[in-house]
């Protein structure tokens, strides 16, 4: 009699916790200019992350807050100054972005 297994993804794993971290449509792009520029203003990254509103970009903020990937700092000026940087969570995942961006050029190359 064969036993079944159930895919590992069907319950709430750490893989699927892992890409709802990083996953959607402006979550990368905002690591990304974060990686590339440093700490950051938020209009500064409203510039750098081309087509992102200032609601999408407030949103995805927070969400990436609560993932403790980006660290936001309110410093207590006229006006208040507001910078966002890679926490070091977001930092150990670099390497992981890289690995896929190779993968992703293997597979590139292999279809043409």
């Amino acid at each position: 009699m064969s036993q079944k297994h159930l895919c590992p993804c069907t319950a709430r794993c750490n893989l699927q916790r892992a890409m709802d971290s990083i996953g959607g449509k402006w979550k990368l792009p905002i690591l990304c200019s974060l990686t590339a520029n440093g700490t950051s203003r938020y209009n500064d990254l409203l510039r750098n992350v081309r087509g992102i509103s200032n609601t999408m970009l407030s949103k995805t903020l927070k969400e990436l807050e609560q993932s403790r990937l980006v660290r936001r700092a309110e410093y207590m000026e006229v006006p208040i100054r507001v910078e966002y940087e890679l926490t070091e969570r977001a930092k150990n995942l670099q390497p992981i972005l890289l690995q896929l961006i190779q993968w992703e050029a293997v597979a590139q190359e292999s279809n043409q």
